[in-house]
């Protein structure tokens, strides 16, 4: 980073990076690197909860065509990154599976230096 040093925010943008990378893929090895084994998945857009582990969606994407496979656009936007500690980080994001637009709220830890979404809590509109 031109001799610079990296800060945990621009770690946690790259991790950030991945996801938004999976989920225009649909990539689960891309997705498996960046959620920890025990992050939960959350919903409660249709008025009910909408709970999922890691391995329920990654069953889910990869049982279905990627956006990109699609031939969508991508469009997926980084709205807010916040270092609360030096092991604890929120992101919020932008992004689409068409028809529906994803507001995602990843919540981050750093694990043996690596920053996982230990949860996700989405609210989609079509």
């Amino acid at each position: 980073m031109n001799g610079t040093t990296e800060t945990a925010a621009d770690r946690v943008r790259a991790a950030t990076q991945t996801y938004l990378d999976a989920l225009y893929t649909g990539d689960v090895a891309g997705f498996r690197r960046v959620f920890h084994p025990q992050a939960q998945l959350y919903s409660a857009t249709d008025g009910k909860l909408t709970a999922l582990n890691v391995d329920a969606y990654m069953e889910l994407v990869g049982n279905r065509p990627s956006p990109r496979d699609k031939g969508d656009t991508r469009q997926d936007e980084v709205i807010l990154i916040s270092v609360g500690s030096p092991t604890t980080a929120h992101v919020r994001v932008r992004d689409v599976y068409l028809p529906k637009r994803f507001v995602d709220d990843l919540t981050f830890v750093l694990l043996d230096g690596e920053w996982r979404i230990v949860s996700k809590v989405w609210h989609y509109d079509i």
